[in-house]
């Protein structure tokens, strides 16, 4: 199925991995959830996918149908429950995941986050997860990004050591 460049996206991020047993009942969730995601009665074009065990993208192509509060607030609702089945956080948007130096990822809450910078950890050139994308377009080239053009330079610029 093809979607728009200008599909909808929501991405929520797990503060740990999804172990393989864990991601794998994940995806199976989302892919029942995504083929019978309505609103207002009408069939959603939706998809969903787990990338890098830790990120959940859901993708609606808005041409056909357009998602509704209700219908989003469906897809909250599943996140509330996955939060729960795995004992994860999906909802911490200061819950910050970055590139560590050998290209794994992994998170920080903002004072671990502020602190990494403070040491020279994280610096200008450290990729960052802008997880405020919210078109399918521009996952490919504004969703992992370098520090220094990010979100996260507004809320720590003064912080970074080049």
């Amino acid at each position: 199925m093809n979607f728009s460049e200008n599909s909808r996206i929501w991405i929520y991020q797990s503060n740990r991995e999804l172990n393989p047993a864990e991601l794998a009942l994940t995806e199976r969730i989302l892919n029942e959830f995504t083929v019978d995601w309505t609103a207002h009665n009408n069939l959603l074009k939706a998809k969903a996918e787990v990338r890098y065990n830790r990120f959940i993208i859901l993708t609606v192509d808005e041409s056909q149908t357009g998602a509704s509060g209700c219908s989003i607030d469906k897809s909250v609702a599943l996140m509330k429950k996955l939060e729960q089945e795995f004992n994860i956080n999906l909802f911490d948007r200061f819950n910050t995941a970055y590139r560590t130096a050998n290209g794994n990822i992994t998170t920080a809450t903002r004072a671990e986050f502020e602190e990494l910078i403070k040491q020279g950890i994280i610096n200008t050139d450290t990729t960052v997860f802008n997880n405020l994308v919210n078109k399918l377009g521009d996952l490919a080239t504004k969703w992992e990004v370098p520090y220094k053009n990010s979100w996260h330079k507004q809320v720590f610029g003064d912080l970074v050591v080049a």
